[in-house]
Order: structure tokens, then C-alpha cells, then sequence
């Protein structure tokens, strides 16, 4: 393919210019249409949890609690205004594409040079192209050459020479040797260029447009609390419906039936379960940014814990980004000469390949400044992606010295002598995943400067050395551990395969397939499909950002939950279409920050497990305090069926008033502190969560209904009828005021009250693991919970003994014999749940801790 172009040298007219502009239009790209904001901000509050909370806070009203209804509506509105901030986030990441897009470029019309907005430019301009400026559109380079750093829209470090040549071969435009892009850097030289392509016709342009189809999901979590929602919800309702006829069946008033049906669905609906999950997330959103992860979504969270395959890229991810010489052969002073006269780097500072090569001649022993070498430079011929080299002319003790480095097969192929033995180290050290660099020198004895062609033959071979940017220490363990985890790792990269492929099988990733992007390309979708399904774990090398998002869409497509990492304006699509976009936060573009939902301080692959540990951690979290809180139902409701069943015989064991101090008082602060509950042994032992798999899942209705649920509420029964039977009582006695037996009553549903508490106690530290047993936790390893335990008692203390509050909430002291009858309740409903885990751990001894 080639690419040709008429231009004049003077440029376009500004008669031309005008109308071009109409035709193409503005040099822009395109924003996308977010909406009313008012409509966005209104649709967090008809959320399902939202619509619960609403309809809590009408209960609540209803009940006569102002206070509390007035706290659930603003519960409501601090959490609509949190996700409304959340989702604008969404917006910015097309709108930080338009950022690499200079301000003002430089062009030649009419023949005068003139600095204009760059949104005016139009296609067949005469661009200016400068050392250290942004290019402005797509163009064609028409005279002069010009080092580019393409990292942008490639995600290659290194920059690229472009020169001007109509005519040239190419493979795809980025490849182009003559076209410049969009959004890239000069970093050095100047040159002339026809526009090719401007705004949503730039290479730049294309990936916003990509990026604007692209559309973020909801989070697992997201979607399991609306389930969550919709599930309590339908329980509450249904409670509602059935205990008000019941009551009425049962000989009561419509008044009083009314009243226990409010206070069922009260007793039903958990009001502090969105708050409760907002702190759990953010606490784990605290805790990665200490580890170095930026979390811009609190349900990213949970979403990096459900993880099962993890796209990454290779530099300055999985490697240091930071060159070394790792071989040179031989390690000579003369070697060390060549590498510090033919270069371009100062000491630490230049590209980082000149970079490494300088520091590696400083190693071998040569400590001449910088200085020198420019003073005794005579010529250089600037590397070339066709001659593969740069050599440079230089005064070395009076002579005239040619000194160079390339690409091997174009060093040997201008050596005078036989290079045979070199060429087979060569290729030994690049299957070692190295670059390679074949460095070469000879002596001009007419002290003439030769031009280039005169001056890169009859060399004479110095050696050759090998580069790598080397694994973070760190990855090595990472990698192992979300492998452990059940977790598959592909590489994606704009680099070169067998370099990524070495670098991943050194980290520990399998690298069992290494395909370039040519043939990811011939695929077709069934063909990608059945390639990821057969397991094992593939580098694509060259990647494309068509190619990235279509790995993404595949990877979802079978079911995987997808983290992609990123770092340049060609990983938004990818990183936005994604499950988890994971965006590079010291060498990364703004774009890709903009378009991921993580972003890593530190550039660092261990951050990422640690991150799928941490959001392991805190779903397990959710599941913990949610079925603290289910469990509590049952014996708030067992009680109204038992006076319902019994048609008023047995009088009503708990009160409304009680149920509100239970699930507003005595609940909130323990299952908050199950929130921060440290992570179970064997998190990251464990294969990934099914995406199907939702919060509450049959074994955790089992364990929060069958079993410590119906515990607690026999439990909670025994100390009710103990007490009524103790006083006298009989079925069918009354015990309503002015009654002999109504103290006795008061001191029954008090005791009822109570052991539903001292059950609350032994539920809490039951939910602090889901498989392990509380031994292997530890007793005191959660302080917080111990805290609330603490106030759970106080709080409970002070309404049954406090005579203001005993007023209020019907409750009466209890003598020192049913404190003593309930003091082993907590242990019972505790005991039982570690017997079943027990059970389980042996049933399948992998969960055994």
C-alpha cells in the first residue's frame, strides 16, 4: 500500500481553508450527549434499594419515628448524590481525548507561516511539525524527519523515526514510515506534512468513537443488591399482607392490626443495608489506596474481587520499565567506547534505551563527560527504521573514527570480516526474550568525514549486547498468587512477542500461544472464541485497540470477568468495555485515566492482586453483615405468628417499640463492624465467584433462616414462656394494664427482647466466617465488633433498667435468674453454626484451615 498526496508549497488559501472547514468541519472531536443532568440525578432515587428506603422511611413516619424516617430519607439522598457523582466520572473519558489535542499548530498558507487554532485545521494543510510539540491531526511528512513518540495510540516506549516519503510501504498506518499521527509528540527534529485526516477522521478520532459506543455495566454487585432489593422487598410486602388479616383473625382491633403489620414491615426491612454496604466498599476503597490502587467506582471493589482473567500489558506492569544491559560480548573498553561516543542520552536523562547504554559504558569503565563526546562528535546519521542504525563520526586522538550500532542483521551484513559466530549468539540472546544490538567501528585514514553511505561500510565488528527491562521483583509472587486464586493472566501489548512472551514465562505467566496482531486479526469470532476456551494463558503481541476491545468482548462473552490494564490513549475502548478498566497512574495518558475504573499509583501488576484480595475481602464482607441481618428476622417474626396461630392466646412475646430498638439499635454497630472484617484464611485459595453467583445465595438463606435464625428464635421463645410461666401465667390468662399478671408480661417480652440481643452476640461472631472456624480468626480480631458487642450491651442495659426508657419501650427489670438462663444463649446459636462449618470443612477437605 501507498500513500500519495498533492500539495503546494505555499500552502492552502484562506478562501480554501474556509471552505474545507465547512465541508470536513471543526478539527474536534466529538462529545457525546450525556443528557439532563436532573434526569440522571433523578433516576438514583427510584433505585430498588432506594424505593425500599423510601418506603421504610413511610413506615417509619406512619409508626410515629420522625426521627427515624427523617435519617432514611437522608441515607437516600447522600446515597443518590454519591452514585450520581460516580456516574459522571463515566463522562469525562472522551472529553480527556480532546486534551491531546494542542491548542494552536503551526502551518504555512498563502505562504506566510501562521500559528492557528488547531480546530482550524482542514485537510491539505502544510503542517509544521517541531521538537516538542503535539502533533495536530493525521498528515502526511512531505520534507525533513522528525523522531515521534507514538506510545499514545501504540503503547511502544520507544520512539519512532518518520521521514519524508510519498511513496512508502506500509503495513498499517501506524506502521507508516512517513505518516505522523494525531495527539503524538515530536521529540526531535522538524518537518513538513500535508493533513490527511482531522477530528472524528483521525486515528485519534477513530478510538474516541470507539470509546463513545462503549458502554459501562453494572457492577456484579450493583446488580446483586438490586436483587438483594427486590428480595427483601417481596418478603416485607408478603409479611405485611399476610399478618394483617391474621391479626384481625386473631380478635384484634384494626388499629392494632394496622400497628403490627407496620411493625412487621419494619421488623422486614433492614434500613441500614445500603449504608452498611457504602462503608464496607469504601473502607476497602480506603485500603487500596494505601496499597496504591485509586478506586473511582466503590463497586469496582467487589467488582476486581470477582475477577477470573486478567488482560495485562508487559512495560512498566509487569517490568520496571527501565533498560538494562544484561549481556555484552565481549565486555570490552573498546565496546564501552562505541556505546558512549554513538549515542544520543546524557547521564540519565534521554531515551531509555541510550539511557541504558550510556550506564552500561560508565560500568565498563568510561568516565569522560558528556561534554567530550558532543566537543569531538564530527557527524551522526540519526537512527533510521530502514537502515535499522545510527552511527556517528567522531575525533578520537587525532583520527577520524566511524562509530555504530543497529539491528544485528544490518551490522553484519556492512562488516569486512566473518560474522557467523556473532550472528548465532545473536539469535540465542533474542530467544532469551532480549533486544539486541550488534555495535561495530572503523578508522577513516585519509581524516576525511565520510558521508553516511561511505561511512556504514567495511566495519569492523566490535560485539553485541543485549537489553531488558527486567520483571518487578514483586510480580513473580503476585502472579503466583492469582493463579492460586483460580485467576488466568493473558499479556497485551503493543511490544514484541517473544520479548513479552520471555518477560511473562520469567513472571511466571504461561505464555503457552504468542500471536501477533496480523493473525488475532484473521480470526473470525467463533475462531477467538474457541482459541480463549481452550485454557491456558496466550500473549498478543502488537496489539491494536480494535484487537484489545475484541479480547475484552470475547473474555465476557464466555463469562469471564475481565480486568484490562492500560496505559495510552489506544487502551480507553478496551479499558471502558472491560469489567474492570485498571489504568497506568505515573507513566499512563489522561485518557486512559479518565476511561478506567482503577487506577494504580505505582504502575505495578502486585498491586492488582492485591486488589482482587481486597475486593474478595469485602464482598465476603457484604455476605457477612447481610446474613447477620437476615438472621434477625426470624426471631422478630416467629413471635407475631405464634400470637397469630394461637388467635390471641398466647400474648404477643415482643413489641413493635422492641423491634425498632433491635434493628436500629442493637444491630447497626456490629454489622458495621463486620464491614471490616480482616479477610477469612484461604481467600485467594479459592476459584473465582461465578458472575451468575449473587449475594445472598441458598446456603446463606440456610444459615441466616434454618439455622441461626431458628435457633435464636427458639432460644428467644424459651426465656419468653419461661418468665410468663414462672409469674403464673396460663394460656388465655390476660395481661394487659391493670392485670395481676401484666408486670409479668412486661418482664416476659423484656426477656424475649433480650435473648434476641444475647442471639444478636453469638450471630456477629458466627458471620465473621463463612468456611473457617473462629479459632483460626481469632477472638479479638476484629476490635470494632468487639466494640459494638460492647455497646449492643450497654444499649440494652439501659432500656431495661433505666426507668425513662422502660416507659417508652414497655420494658421491665428481669431478676438475676433469667440474665443467668440466657447468659449461655449467645454460645448456643454461635456453637451451632461452628458445628456445621465443622461438617462442610470435613466434608471437602480443601476448605479445611
Amino acid at each position: 500500500m501507498t500513500t500519495t498526496v498533492e500539495f503546494s508549497t505555499a500552502g492552502l488559501s484562506d478562501r480554501e481553508v474556509r471552505r474545507r472547514l465547512q465541508v470536513y468541519g471543526a478539527n474536534e472531536l466529538p462529545q457525546r450527549s450525556t443528557g439532563h443532568w436532573w434526569r440522571e440525578l433523578g433516576r438514583q432515587f427510584t433505585h430498588p434499594l432506594a424505593l425500599l428506603l423510601w418506603c421504610a422511611a413511610a413506615l417509619a413516619a406512619g409508626s410515629g419515628s420522625t426521627e427515624l424516617a427523617v435519617a432514611i430519607l437522608v441515607v437516600i439522598l447522600l446515597n443518590a448524590l454519591l452514585a450520581f457523582a460516580q456516574e459522571r466520572q463515566a463522562e469525562h473519558a472522551v472529553e480527556a481525548l480532546g486534551r491531546y489535542l494542542p491548542q494552536y499548530a503551526q502551518v504555512v498558507r498563502d505562504g506566510r507561516r501562521l500559528r492557528v487554532p488547531a480546530a482550524g485545521l482542514v485537510p491539505g494543510d502544510l503542517l509544521l511539525v517541531e521538537e516538542g510539540e503535539r502533533v495536530s491531526a493525521d498528515a502526511l511528512l512531505v520534507e525533513g524527519t522528525v523522531e515521534v513518540d507514538n506510545s499514545a495510540l501504540t503503547g511502544e516506549s520507544v520512539p519512532v523515526v518518520r521521514s519524508a516519503d510519498p511513496a512508502a510501504a506500509q503495513t498499517r498506518s501506524l506502521d507508516s514510515p512517513a505518516l505522523v499521527f494525531s495527539g503524538t509528540v515530536c521529540t526531535g527534529g522538524s518537518a513538513r506534512a500535508v493533513v490527511l485526516g482531522t477530528g472524528t477522521h483521525t486515528e485519534l478520532g477513530r478510538i474516541a468513537a470507539l470509546s463513545q459506543r462503549v458502554h459501562t455495566e453494572e457492577s456484579p454487585l450493583e446488580s446483586q443488591v438490586r436483587r438483594v432489593a427486590w428480595l427483601i422487598a417481596a418478603v416485607a410486602l408478603g409479611a405485611g399482607v399476610a399478618f394483617l388479616p391474621l391479626g384481625l383473625l386473631a380478635g384484634l382491633t384494626l388499629s392494632a392490626a394496622l400497628l403490627f403489620t407496620i411493625g412487621l414491615l419494619v421488623a422486614n426491612v433492614p434500613e441500614g443495608l445500603l449504608p452498611t454496604i457504602t462503608l464496607a466498599l469504601a473502607v476497602g476503597v480506603r485500603a487500596m489506596a494505601r496499597r496504591g490502587a485509586v478506586v473511582k467506582r466503590l463497586s469496582a471493589v467487589e467488582t476486581l474481587g470477582s475477577v477470573t482473567v486478567i488482560c495485562t500489558d508487559k512495560t512498566g506492569t509487569l517490568t520496571s520499565n527501565q533498560m538494562h544491559v544484561v549481556e555484552a560480548h565481549p565486555a570490552t573498553r573498546e565496546l564501552a567506547e562505541v556505546l558512549y561516543r554513538c549515542g544520543t542520552a546524557t547521564d540519565g536523562a534521554g531515551d531509555p534505551t541510550e539511557v541504558a547504554l550510556l550506564a552500561h559504558a560508565r560500568k565498563l569503565g568510561v568516565t569522560d563527560p558528556i561534554e567530550v563526546r558532543d566537543t569531538e562528535r564530527l557527524a551522526v546519521n540519526r537512527f533510521d527504521p530502514r537502515r535499522k542504525m545510527m552511527s556517528t563520526v567522531d575525533s578520537v586522538a587525532g583520527a577520524v573514527v566511524v562509530n555504530l550500532k543497529g539491528a544485528p542483521e544490518a551490522v553484519f551484513a556492512r562488516c569486512a570480516q566473518d560474522t557467523a559466530g556473532y550472528q548465532r549468539l545473536a539469535e540465542q540472546m533474542a530467544g532469551r526474550g532480549l533486544r539486541v544490538l550488534a555495535v561495530a567501528r572503523k578508522s577513516c585514514p585519509d581524516g576525511q568525514v565520510p558521508d553516511q553511505q561511505a561511512a556504514e561500510r567495511e566495519l569492523r565488528l566490535v560485539g553485541v549486547v543485549g537489553l531488558l527491562d527486567p520483571p518487578r521483583p514483586e510480580v513473580a509472587a503476585a502472579v503466583e498468587s492469582v493463579h492460586r486464586a483460580g485467576i488466568r493472566v493473558h499479556v497485551v501489548t503493543g511490544d514484541n512477542g517473544r520479548t513479552a512472551a520471555e518477560i511473562a514465562r520469567q513472571v511466571g505467566i504461561a505464555a503457552d500461544r504468542v500471536l501477533e496482531d496480523a493473525q488475532v486479526q484473521a480470526m473470525s469470532e467463533p475462531e477467538l472464541d474457541e482459541l480463549l476456551a481452550r485454557g491456558g494463558e496466550i500473549v498478543f503481541a502488537r496489539a491494536t485497540p480494535e484487537t484489545k476491545l475484541r479480547i475484552a468482548d470475547a473474555l465476557r462473552h464466555r463469562g469471564d470477568l475481565v480486568a484490562m490494564t492500560g496505559d495510552g490513549v489506544n487502551d480507553a475502548p478496551a479499558l471502558r468495555r472491560a469489567d474492570i478498566g485498571v489504568a497506568m497512574g505515573r507513566n499512563g495518558t489522561d485518557v486512559a485515566r479518565e476511561a478506567a475504573t482503577l487506577v494504580l499509583t505505582d504502575d505495578n501488576f502486585a498491586t492488582i492482586a492485591a486488589g482482587i484480595e481486597e475486593g474478595r475481602r469485602v464482598f465476603d464482607n457484604v455476605r457477612k453483615f447481610v446474613l447477620y441481618i437476615f438472621a434477625h428476622a426470624v426471631p422478630e417474626v416467629v413471635p407475631f405468628l405464634l400470637f397469630a396461630l394461637s388467635g390471641g392466646a398466647i400474648p404477643l412475646p415482643l413489641t413493635v417499640l422492641q423491634i425498632l430498638a433491635i434493628d436500629l439499635g442493637t444491630e447497626t454497630l456490629p454489622a458495621l463492624a463486620l464491614g471490616r472484617e480482616p479477610a477469612e484464611p484461604g481467600l485467594m485459595g479459592r476459584p473465582p465467584r461465578a458472575r451468575s453467583e449473587g449475594v445472598v445465595t441458598k446456603r446463606l438463606l440456610w444459615r441466616a433462616w434454618g439455622l441461626l435464625g431458628s435457633v435464636s428464635a427458639v432460644l428467644a421463645l424459651v426465656a419468653y414462656f419461661a418468665v410468663l410461666l414462672a409469674g403464673g401465667w396460663s394460656p388465655g390468662a390476660p395481661v394487659g394494664g391493670g392485670t395481676p399478671l401484666h408486670q409479668v408480661y412486661l418482664q416476659a417480652t423484656t426477656a424475649t427482647f433480650v435473648a434476641i440481643v444475647a442471639c444478636q452476640l453469638g450471630t456477629a461472631f458466627a458471620a465473621r466466617t463463612e468456611w473457617a472456624s473462629l479459632a483460626s480468626v481469632g477472638l479479638t480480631g476484629n476490635r470494632l465488633l468487639l466494640w459494638g458487642c460492647g455497646f449492643e450491651i450497654a444499649f440494652t442495659a439501659a432500656l431495661v433498667y433505666w426507668p425513662p426508657l422502660q416507659e417508652v419501650f414497655g420494658t421491665a427489670a428481669l431478676p438475676g435468674w433469667v440474665l443467668l438462663l440466657m447468659l449461655p444463649f449467645p454460645f448456643l446459636v454461635w456453637g451451632v453454626d461452628e458445628l456445621d462449618r465443622w461438617r462442610r470443612r470435613h466434608r471437602d477437605p480443601r476448605r479445611r484451615s
